[in-house]
């Protein structure tokens, strides 16, 4: 008889414990949670799997909150020895559609409209820049 209470013990807190896995796996917060309204319009890719792997990504914001901004370039991909850089430009802006590697990204006509630049390096340090281009 102790032998099943045990058994049943175990099987309750067994099944909790799965469930508590599945709704945190289930249940991360992601880009759909912030306020900031991001919608990405165009991203690039290099085809170097061997060398640094480089994202870039242009997307539009409803309002410029440094902070969530930041945590929307965390959210992107990162490839180690890699970089990553998010631009973002006001909803209802011109945005680039096509974006390229190296140091420039996109046609110089975009520049102004751009009000910020997130960049996660090769090493892992993060930055935001303000107004990136002015």
């Amino acid at each position: 008889m102790r032998n099943r209470k045990i058994n049943i013990f175990l099987g309750v807190l067994v099944f909790v414990l799965v469930i508590w896995m599945l709704k945190g796996t289930f249940f991360q917060p992601g880009t759909g949670d912030l306020k900031a309204g991001f919608k990405e319009v165009a991203h690039y890719r290099n085809e170097n799997n061997t060398g640094p792997v480089q994202y870039v990504f242009a997307v539009t914001v409803k309002d410029t909150i440094w902070s969530e901004m930041e945590t929307y370039g965390n959210y992107k991909p990162h490839h180690k020895g890699g970089n990553t850089k998010v631009y973002f430009f006001m909803e209802g802006t011109e945005v680039p559609t096509e974006l390229g590697a190296g140091s420039v990204n996109f046609d110089g006509k975009f520049d102004k409209e751009c009000v910020g630049l997130y960049e996660k390096t090769a090493i892992g340090h993060t930055s935001i820049t303000k107004q990136p281009f002015k």
